[in-house]
């Protein structure tokens, strides 16, 4: 799958190459702020487990509580992420770029406090026990190019892992996440 050339509706960005499944999960970014940093993450539900339509579900506020124990504990919970890619490397987008999604909650970078204000948030379907599929490392180098080209200001010292910006609360994308095998996919 590649990714494509963004595709403008009224003032939201999506991107062509990604299924949209719009998320009411989202806000205004503050006013003339754009994406400047890049965060990646992991998610599966139940946890360790993957394949099905949970993790879409929890973005677009359908995921049904009661059919999992773990659902339970994260019962309510309003989150979404621009962008989610599945270990299939299927790409889907629910939040536009131009908006604020909810993925790092509590977040700091470089000093500089509430990260979803200023970032982009991508998903990759894993945990922190396995290891990402070469066509996800894939999908995310091609989809990190096009954000970059969109968003100049993120440059390759402006992507980091939830765990760096909300250190001790989160672990993702996990000591399964290749860095460098990512990082060479991106370029300068």
């Amino acid at each position: 799958m590649s990714v494509e050339k963004p595709l403008h509706r009224g003032q939201d960005l999506w991107l062509d190459a990604a299924r949209r499944l719009a998320s009411p999960n989202f806000n205004d970014r503050p006013d003339g702020i754009e994406p400047s940093l890049l965060v990646i993450h992991n998610i599966s539900l139940p946890p360790d487990n993957f394949g099905g339509s949970e993790v879409e579900a929890l973005f677009l506020n359908k995921l049904d509580w009661t059919v999992h124990p773990y659902y339970r504990e994260i019962e309510g919970l309003q989150v979404s992420a621009h962008f989610y890619i599945k270990r299939s490397g299927q790409l889907l987008q629910f939040v536009p770029l131009n908006r604020r999604a909810w993925h790092a909650g509590q977040s700091v970078f470089e000093g500089r406090a509430n990260c979803n204000d200023y970032s982009i948030g991508v998903e990759l379907e894993g945990s922190d026990y396995v290891p990402f599929t070469d066509v996800q490392y894939e999908v995310l180098g091609q989809l990190t190019q096009t954000i970059r080209g969109l968003y100049p200001s993120i440059t390759r010292a402006r992507i980091t892992g939830h765990s760096d910006i909300s250190p001790g609360r989160k672990t993702d994308p996990g000591p399964y996440f290749d860095w460098p095998r990512y990082l060479s996919l991106i370029g300068e």
